[in-house]
């Protein structure tokens, strides 16, 4: 696990994000088909908070993507860099995602985040957002909609309905188990939405979340412990948390 100093030109309030927003989204490229599934390497991210310390714990997790079988790990830990404002949370977990990427020895290959792409009142979630900063061919698997509506799909494993903003297609609620509540996958950067969906399904073998998220979930969690348990959380000026 490694922590991180704070990059001192990162937003610090919500006009200066939104304008960094404005500036980033333009470079998301949304023409390319992606990886094939089934090959190569899928790497999931997911974030965990300790709101009294304002202490953010990241993980990524790489997998084959034949086997599902874990590659490789790597965590990061440092403090929340930004304030709770809804469609600006990839302000808060950005940092600290990009330091746990560093960690990595192996290509990340496709990087499936536990959050939105496109699918976003700014069409600039989490993924779109992590895509454009680092190259990687992004996706986001969402567990609800956000703001936006879908009629709910067949029960059938692999129905899907689109997910819209009025009449614009944003994303598509995607049936990964028979009879269980869909998921939402929206592009983020480097990949169209009829592969992201075929990545999902290929992730979700046994339950209604991405192998990706479920294994990226319990590592950010337990880094988080680690490093809160029976120690003081300190920073200093520059940002760097000292545990």
């Amino acid at each position: 696990m490694t922590s991180y100093t704070m990059p001192s030109d990162w937003p610090t309030d919500e006009r200066a994000a939104r304008a960094v927003q404005d500036e980033l989204r333009a470079r998301v490229v949304l023409d390319e088909t992606g990886p094939q599934p089934g090959t190569g390497h899928v790497t999931g991210v997911d974030v965990a908070y300790d709101d009294e310390r304002d202490v953010v714990a990241a993980a990524v997790v790489v997998l084959d993507a034949a086997t599902l079988d874990v590659v490789e790990e790597s965590t990061a830990v440092g403090t929340v860099a930004f304030p709770y404002v809804p469609g600006l949370l990839a302000f808060r977990e950005i940092p600290t995602v990009l330091a746990a990427l560093a960690g990595l020895r192996a290509d990340p290959g496709l990087v499936v985040c536990d959050g939105y792409g496109i699918a976003h009142p700014r069409r600039f979630g989490l993924a779109s957002h992590l895509g454009v900063l680092t190259g990687l061919a992004t996706m986001g698997v969402a567990k609800n909609p956000f703001t936006f509506t879908y009629e709910d799909p067949a029960a059938a494993r692999g129905s899907a309905a689109p997910l819209l903003d009025g009449a614009e297609e944003v994303g598509r609620a995607l049936r990964t188990r028979e009879g269980v509540k869909p998921v939402f996958v929206s592009v983020g950067h480097r990949v169209g939405l009829a592969n992201a969906c075929e990545h999902t399904l290929r992730l979700t073998p046994r339950f209604r979340l991405p192998e990706s998220t479920r294994r990226a979930d319990a590592l950010c969690r337990s880094a988080l412990r680690e490093a809160c348990a029976g120690h003081r959380v300190e920073r200093s000026n520059d940002g760097r948390v000292s545990i």
